[in-house]
């Protein structure tokens, strides 16, 4: 890929399906040149369409739960002195069910992809941002940040995570001309709840946003400059909105209600 067009160019992460390749679609509509990644070999049908967009566009398939992944995939995306004008740390993966059940080697792994790997990439990117005084980052974490998670309790800590550590970034690079958002989505029509293995869950099976609108509100928000934004229906805006007041026992027990497996079942 060249950038002799002279367009800016953004680096999405977990860009081959959901509300990464929206979010990727949204930054070739606005003019930006792209480095496209996920672990499958979709992503090379992504980078396909998102060429006929008229920018150009690199897929680099990696495996970011993998230190050597994530340092592939900077080292390519900024290949010949290339600045990252834009960062959507966007991979990420749930594991459903009673932790007592789930499989250890499941919650690492979403251990290493939603928090490891997003803390690893985004070292290599702010350094560089920083030095040249110049960027925007966008981390997906989730309103599910803002209450526990039974049932899903790894998944939700680690967008609990994200959502901190985005906002102590923010914090630290207020004066660097490098703005930091949060991207905090309710349910949406992804692959997610079957991945997770959440599909006879209340929420895997209910209505759910369109992560083409999420991407979209994700992406006026990092243009603005945002701290974070709530995306998708009204309802995610009301319940970040509660998860404000409501006490943790209380914000257990109505997740507990919405992930218990076998909570969508008649």
């Amino acid at each position: 890929m060249s950038d002799d067009e002279g367009r800016p160019l953004a680096l999405v992460t977990g860009a081959s399906s959901g509300i990464g390749y929206e979010l990727a679609r949204q930054f070739a509509e606005h003019g930006f040149a792209l480095v496209v990644n996920a672990e499958n070999p979709g992503i090379d049908d992504t980078a396909c369409e998102l060429r006929q967009l008229g920018t150009s566009v690199e897929a680099v398939r990696a495996d970011l739960t993998r230190e050597d992944g994530v340092e592939r995939l900077y080292a390519q995306a900024t290949a010949g002195g290339r600045p990252l004008d834009a960062v959507a740390i966007n991979a990420g993966i749930g594991a459903g069910g009673p932790f007592a059940e789930t499989e250890l080697a499941a919650d690492l792994r979403v251990v290493d992809l939603n928090v490891r790997s997003s803390v690893h990439l985004a070292k290599l990117c702010v350094r560089d941002m920083a030095a040249r005084r110049h960027g925007r980052m966008l981390f997906t974490s989730s309103i599910a940040a803002t209450q526990p998670g039974p049932f899903e309790a790894t998944y939700a800590a680690s967008k609990a995570f994200l959502l901190s550590f985005s906002e102590a970034l923010r914090n630290e690079l207020k004066d660097s001309g490098v703005t930091v958002t949060t991207l905090m989505p309710g349910p949406t029509d992804t692959t997610f709840f079957e991945r997770a293995g959440m599909t006879d869950t209340r929420v895997g099976s209910g209505n759910k946003d369109d992560p083409a609108q999420v991407a979209a509100q994700a992406y006026e928000a990092l243009m603005a400059g945002k701290d974070h934004v709530v995306a998708g229906s009204v309802k995610n805006r009301v319940m970040a909105g509660a998860a404000k007041v409501l006490p943790e026992k209380a914000k257990a027990q109505a997740h507990r209600r919405m992930a218990e497996p076998g909570s969508g079942d008649g």
